[in-house]
């Protein structure tokens, strides 16, 4: 583990993913803290406008929700917790929407569950969604759904939704606002030799035992599960930063290449990631067969495949599988995400995308298969 001055890491960063935790947002649980909040939004904002893609992804629901509805301890019945996530849903995604138009920057409410995340269509149609949020300069604030999430298929967390979230978005960076400083090598309210840790690297066997452990006591939100998502997040190429949310102006500061917080670094090259993963399909669940056309601008141009210059489907396969890319000879030259399923690629086959519509009845991508999802085979 090494000390940096400054990283490039997030002065590079174009899209960025920030969650903050219930603590610092309901200022320890006592409703909403507005005032941070604002401060938060207004940095974010300062992002947007400097040609940044910034996502929020925000705990504190069930927090405000107990204040709003006169509740001083915590209820233990999840239809009562899930009750109480509904009303403060309500003031969250209102105070985010206030302070963010103050800024001039509109914002969108999204509620995630972990089956809209392993569902790899609806993975696909979040990811879609979110992409063009960014494109339209929105910020997305994101939450659990903990309205309909019982504790088997939570997240657990937000910053494992985080983590989630960057890689679904493919983020540069996922910056966790926390009630600490960062990381130490021990707890320094009980160790006063705990040295800080400035920069390691994410996945760091190290770091999750100078946390106590991923089956440690912590609970939700403590130091391991952000060392577990800051781990999870660089599998997809996002480096992480764990900070103080009270620091001033700190995502200004650290995408203008400031060391503050730790820094956990990603190994992993962003698009080398998910490439690697889909060159790593063993079974694939089918194929389309593409003229020489369109097999040059694939193989050749790195262009992306246009149902146009396709001229037969093989397989039974869904929207978001892995499919490969075949020439004429039958030979595989490229593969990639679906965006279109089996039956639906079949209908769209040597087809423009202006007759989409007639044909499928709605009018998707206008790709088979996007140039960022294709991986040319070896």
């Amino acid at each position: 583990m090494h000390d940096t001055t400054g990283s490039p890491v997030l002065r590079n960063a174009k899209r960025i993913v920030v969650k903050v935790g219930s603590s610092l947002v309901t200022n320890e649980g006592r409703g909403l803290d507005a005032a941070a909040i604002g401060q938060w939004c207004e940095q974010l904002a300062a992002l947007v406008k400097g040609g940044r893609e910034v996502i929020m992804v925000s705990s504190g629901a069930i927090a405000e929700g107990m204040k709003r509805l006169g509740w001083s301890t915590r209820p233990k019945a999840i239809h009562e917790l899930q009750a109480a996530a509904a009303v403060g849903q309500m003031g969250l995604v209102q105070v985010y929407e206030t302070k963010l138009r103050e800024n001039g920057i509109g914002s969108a409410q999204v509620l995630l569950t972990h089956a809209d995340l392993a569902d790899r269509e609806r993975y696909l149609n979040a990811r879609s969604t979110l992409l063009t949020l960014l494109q339209l300069g929105v910020v997305p604030v994101i939450n659990e759904n903990d309205t309909v999430v019982n504790d088997e298929i939570k997240f657990g967390d937000n910053d494992t939704l985080g983590a989630l979230v960057a890689n679904l978005v493919e983020a540069d960076a996922l910056v966790i606002l926390t009630d600490q400083k960062g990381l130490y090598t021990a707890d320094p309210r009980k160790d006063p030799a705990a040295q800080f840790v400035r920069e390691a690297t994410a996945g760091d066997a190290a770091l999750e035992a100078m946390a106590g452990g991923a089956g440690s006591s912590i609970g939700s939100g403590g130091m391991i599960t952000k060392i577990l998502a800051a781990k999870r997040a660089a599998g997809s190429g996002a480096s992480t930063v764990i900070a103080w949310g009270r620091e001033p102006q700190a995502l200004i500061r650290l995408t203008q290449g400031e060391a503050i917080g730790t820094l956990l670094v990603a190994q992993t090259q962003k698009m080398q990631a998910r490439k690697q993963w889909m060159a790593d399909h063993l079974q694939l669940r089918g194929s389309v067969s593409v003229d020489g056309g369109a097999a040059s601008k694939v193989r050749d141009e790195g262009k992306s495949l246009l149902p146009i210059g396709m001229t037969a489907v093989q397989g039974d396969f869904s929207r978001g599988d892995v499919i490969a890319v075949r020439n004429a000879d039958g030979a595989e030259i490229a593969r990639g995400l679906a965006n279109y399923s089996s039956s639906e690629a079949r209908l769209i086959c040597r087809k423009a995308s202006s007759e989409f519509e007639k044909l499928l009845g709605y009018t998707g991508e206008p790709e088979m298969v996007h140039r960022t999802n294709l991986v040319l085979s070896r």
